[in-house]
């Protein structure tokens, strides 16, 4: 578990690097493997890999726009992760499950922003579904934001009004 010196939280940074690196991969494994919209169920009814390009946000939000959409999505996840920086760098030395949730965030969002401004597009690849029902694709580094996002909701209810954390 990383502590430490004179980096405090920061050294948190590196499980980032492996939600970045781990989600670069797979994006680049299933971009090799699959053609576009093909679909390769794993699970009938209910899980399928599959390569979509998503130029917007989360559930494809504002992705039929004429572009201008991808420097916004990435100026925010830039401005996102200075401040998830900035929080990572501030905790304390007991604030560990908080630590994991940024760095998890930090993560996806700079996973994301990657391919934001390089390709132009993110990447997904999982589809999950119930029989025709569809559930928006989404990647590894979406996982690690939800992932990180839960964590942070769920230690609001691990913490006191007074701050303590329960025990």
């Amino acid at each position: 578990m990383p502590e430490a010196g004179r980096f405090g939280r920061l050294a948190w940074l590196w499980l980032s690097v492996v939600v970045v690196v781990l989600d670069q991969l797979s994006k680049a494994y299933f971009e090799g493997q699959l053609s576009l919209y093909q679909r390769i169920e794993v699970i009938p009814d209910l899980f399928s890999w599959t390569l979509a390009y998503n130029t917007g946000a989360a559930f494809s939000f504002l992705a039929d726009h004429s572009g201008w959409q991808r420097w916004l999505f990435a100026a925010i996840a830039i401005a996102v992760s200075i401040t998830l920086v900035v929080w990572l760098k501030r905790l304390g030395r007991n604030d560990t499950w908080i630590a994991i949730a940024l760095a998890l965030i930090l993560g996806g969002a700079i996973g994301n922003l990657y391919d934001r401004i390089v390709l132009g597009h993110v990447i997904d690849f999982v589809l999950v579904h119930w029989r025709e029902h569809l559930f928006p694709a989404f990647n590894l580094a979406d996982s690690a934001i939800t992932v990180g996002a839960i964590m942070l909701a769920l230690d609001m209810f691990r913490t006191k009004k007074t701050g303590e954390a329960h025990v």
